[in-house]
């Protein structure tokens, strides 16, 4: 799969999968007329061309409106960054008020996710009927099958984790339909059973998949068993705490299961944490700690111009942009996050600008690269969208020590975060409660993960949402008032969907 992210291999499959559809419907279901069964699924380059057409879909569903996985994970959270007005209500998301119409059309639909499902369905059927004839040109047809196929389950499995965490229960489809016009309307899933497929999808992708890479620029932009792992870890630590809502003491064996998880992902997966020197680089992409990301190189020319970096850039990191970004990073989160006065921690030297005016840049995601050097327009970001990365799993291990009631070992990897990052830690005192400890956890993680997608998802796991979603109080959690509701588009086709619990009545 060496070209696996060239573009022009990318835009062919986009071509063959998407300027074929005749109807939207629930799922988009992308049909398929006879010819095209005929002349493809006929080699090894058909699949490998599928595979990265599946990867393709999964970016732009996360990359759609505004960088939604951004959206969904981050914005929300409203205390750590502010969304300015522009009119398209974008920022009402973050008073937890879902329902403007721009919204409800955008963020609240999921149909990419399910092309990006329904392209992994077509590849599972269909891979799994090649035969060893159609595939003569590779060393190992069975192993090249099991390793689009797995890599197949894991962006299904990945796209249903984004879902569940979103909206909850959504329907759920494993089936490759030849013709949506024939696909049963679904309705939705209880979330239960969404986790369970999730973790069916990752147990079968694990057994295809290696640690390794056949080619090195498949390395962490594809996936492989490290990247399957990763999601097992999150998937396990989100069913323990958010299957019910309705208490909050953590499901140990789910807690157990993350725990052994990634014990297994460090000890088999031969990642290492970014030396500090090179800290910066994590977020180019294809750090030693990199364990999937979705690829936005220049180097293939996937940059983005409108990557969710580029909104909080100002002039002096992007030539024709104004001296004011439509994101900034609310100042209140870096006092509480590092303190006041001389801040040595280099998170902050690294990730932010402009600190001390009251609308503080982010600079996680500033490599410019311009199209058009020579004038220094056309800019576009070549920064990858990290999902997982070792040092993510390593702090999780504090949190699952915590949900065990072990609040020194949680102590002691707060710690370690610490004196990695800065010279002159504020290093957890010995002796405090668990309690408090997950005080210190969710600091942390606000400090190493901001803006990577997880901090909403994290304050949601330990409960310490109230510390920073000020229109999130428990009663609302308790309702689940946390989802999203679904675009009322989409009942049109379905006479079976129903809307989210939360919003009955106010959408």
């Amino acid at each position: 799969m060496r070209n696996t992210y060239k573009k022009l291999s990318m835009i062919g499959l986009a071509l063959i999968v998407i300027s074929l559809a005749s109807c939207k419907k629930l799922l988009e279901q992308e049909p398929k007329n006879s010819t095209y069964l005929e002349v493809y699924w006929k080699s090894a380059k058909d699949a490998r061309n599928a595979i990265a057409g599946n990867y393709a879909l999964l970016r732009n569903a996360c990359t759609n409106k505004e960088n939604r996985y951004y959206m969904y994970g981050d914005a929300i959270a409203k205390n750590y960054f502010t969304i300015q007005y522009t009119g398209d209500g974008l920022e009402g998301i973050q008073n937890g008020d879902f329902t403007f119409q721009y919204n409800l059309n955008s963020l609240a639909n999921y149909t990419l996710y399910y092309k990006t499902i329904a392209m992994s369905n077509i590849v599972i059927a269909n891979v799994t009927k090649m035969t060893n004839d159609q595939l003569k040109d590779v060393e190992d047809p069975q192993t090249f099958k099991n390793g689009i196929i797995g890599q197949a389950l894991f962006i299904r499995a990945l796209s249903y984790f984004m879902m569940v965490r979103v909206w909850g229960d959504v329907p759920l489809v494993t089936t490759a339909y030849d013709d949506p016009i024939t696909a049963p309307q679904l309705p939705r899933t209880n979330k239960i059973a969404i986790m369970k497929q999730i973790e069916d999808d990752c147990h079968n992708a694990a057994k295809m998949l290696s640690w390794s890479y056949d080619n090195a620029g498949d390395a962490k932009v594809t996936a492989n068993r490290g990247s399957v792992y990763a999601l097992l870890a999150h998937l396990y630590l989100w069913r323990a705490t958010m299957a019910d809502v309705s208490t909050d003491v953590a499901n140990l064996v789910d807690v157990n299961s993350a725990d052994t998880t990634i014990n297994t992902l460090i000890a088999r997966g031969g990642y290492t944490q970014t030396d500090t020197t090179n800290y910066s680089s994590t977020f180019i992409g294809r750090s030693p700690e990199g364990i999937f990301e979705l690829n936005m190189s220049e180097n293939t020319l996937e940059g983005s111009s409108s990557s969710i970096g580029t909104r909080f850039l100002n002039t002096s990191y992007i030539n024709y942009y104004n001296n004011t970004p439509r994101f900034y990073v609310v100042p209140r989160y870096l006092t509480d996050q590092y303190g006041s006065g001389a801040v040595t921690d280099i998170r902050y030297r690294k990730n932010f600008d402009m600190v001390t005016p009251d609308k503080p840049l982010c600079i996680k995601y500033s490599n410019v690269i311009y199209r058009n050097p020579g004038q220094k327009l056309d800019a576009y970001l070549s920064n990858n969208m990290i999902i997982f990365r070792l040092s993510d799993l390593k702090l999780l291990k504090a949190e699952i020590a915590l949900y065990k009631g072990d609040a020194p070992t949680a102590t002691n990897i707060i710690n370690d975060f610490r004196t990695k990052y800065d010279p002159v830690p504020k290093k957890v005192a010995a002796g405090l409660s668990v309690s408090a400890v997950m005080d210190e956890y969710i600091k942390e993680r606000g400090k190493e993960m901001f803006l990577e997608g997880h901090l909403f998802y994290d304050l949601l796991r330990t409960r310490r949402y109230g510390n920073i979603v000020d229109w999130l109080p428990v009663e609302r959690f308790r309702r689940e008032g946390f989802y999203w509701p679904v675009d009322p588009a989409l009942f049109r086709e379905n006479p079976n969907l129903k809307q989210t619990t939360y919003w009955l009545g106010k959408v």
